[in-house]
């Protein structure tokens, strides 16, 4: 009985994303783009308006101890350093896409984004293609940047993200260029924690 069962929905499955490719070869590649376009200009509004309200912070502690424990947080959750400079005060850390989020952590978030993702390419692609559309992780790598900043309190951190295609979509919709904004949040939620968590931890292992 399982086994029909995962057999059903293996097929489903299958189906649906056989007929996500022909919906897609369906609209034009005008039409795609002026669909992901629309897709872009209001994911940056919401990616400003969060990065506004939770992506800087301050704490009381030197910039070398900050720039120190952003980096090994970082690295705790699988974000590898791509360039930094200690003396500027700027890190950059890439990470595959649903990276800094696992995949539970993803999912959820982006289920909470998938309705205004389509109604935003609704009318430019038409209601039933917009229905199958869905955010694709795979072939994308996420981009963190993490400035510091010295104040007379200790240190301003501020972070930025950024999406950086490795490899083309299958599903052959052109590539947005921001972050949903419940994604964006996920994220630098989850970034702070750790990072608060690593400041913490370092002064006991000194």
């Amino acid at each position: 009985m399982n086994r029909s069962i995962m057999a059903i929905r293996s097929w489903r499955a299958v189906a649906c994303a056989l007929l996500a490719l022909c919906l897609a070869g369906c609209v034009s590649d005008e039409e795609k783009i002026v669909a992901i376009r629309a897709v872009n200009d209001a994911f940056r509004i919401g990616y400003e308006k969060v990065l506004a309200e939770k992506g800087t912070r301050a704490f009381k502690v030197r910039r070398d101890d900050a720039f120190t424990a952003m980096r090994v947080a970082m690295a705790g959750i699988r974000m590898r350093t791509e360039s930094q400079d200690s003396l500027l005060g700027h890190l950059v850390v890439v990470a595959p896409a649903p990276l800094p989020l696992d995949d539970g952590e993803w999912r959820k978030a982006s289920e909470a984004d998938l309705p205004l993702l389509r109604r935003i390419i609704e009318p430019h692609v038409g209601g039933f293609s917009a229905a199958f559309v869905q955010f694709e992780p795979q072939g994308l790598e996420v981009v963190i940047g993490a400035t510091f900043v010295e104040t007379d309190a200790g240190t301003e951190v501020s972070l930025t993200a950024r999406l950086r295609e490795i490899a083309p979509p299958k599903s052959g919709w052109p590539r947005r260029e921001y972050l949903s904004p419940n994604i964006v949040v996920a994220g630098l939620d989850k970034i702070w924690g750790v990072f608060e968590q690593e400041l913490r931890a370092a002064p006991r292992r000194q």
